[in-house]
């Protein structure tokens, strides 16, 4: 069965949103956008990759990640989004996909994601894609969040956690620090006894 593994960049105050660059995120007046790019924490972070089969996106960031990546040749990262499997969460989106190698799941997302995790051997990595991640929070469904914690507080734009009462109790897995200064900080369910 594989798991759910949450990788993000996030602020010190919770920000993920419109991490790589300036226009990538504009919601809400966001104006501050491409604020992890300087500290490239990326390559850092490659390794807890290392049994992902798939990956699972909202429609903005599945929409995103194809305009970055789709068809590039000239960085390692192309080749991994064009060949994985990706799953996208979208109301208003129909099949066919525009990106090879994606399905459409439309309703019931608990209940879909909890099949994928059953039929899925190895990991499925939900990149960025807040709006989804917070749903799969509230249903308990996320196994591991690999979060890249950079030294910066935004005091604005949309966070992971949303202030809408889900809680959950984390425990460190594994942690290390770039030499930008990000913290690359692996979390798991803590063991509710």
């Amino acid at each position: 069965m594989g798991k759910i593994i949450a990788f993000t960049n996030i602020t010190l105050d919770g920000v993920i949103q419109a991490p790589a660059s300036p226009d990538e995120d504009t919601r809400d007046g966001f104006t501050r956008g491409g604020w992890a790019a300087p500290y490239a924490a990326m390559q850092d972070a490659g390794d807890v990759l290392g049994n992902v089969g798939a990956a699972l996106f909202g429609r903005w960031t599945y929409e995103s990640f194809y305009a970055a990546w789709a068809n590039r040749t000239d960085n390692p990262f192309s080749a991994f989004f064009d060949n994985i499997q990706k799953y996208v969460v979208s109301t208003t989106l129909a099949e066919p996909l525009i990106w090879q190698n994606s399905t459409l799941i439309k309703e019931d997302i608990a209940q879909a994601v909890g099949r994928l995790k059953q039929a899925q051997e190895r990991d499925i990595v939900v990149f960025g894609s807040g709006a989804l991640l917070q749903s799969l929070m509230r249903d308990g469904l996320v196994d591991r969040f690999v979060l890249l914690i950079h030294p910066l507080v935004l005091g604005s734009g949309r966070r992971l956690f949303a202030d809408d009462g889900t809680s959950a109790g984390l425990q460190l897995a594994s942690s290390k620090t770039t030499s930008t200064g990000v913290i690359i900080a692996t979390y798991q369910p803590a063991d509710p006894s």
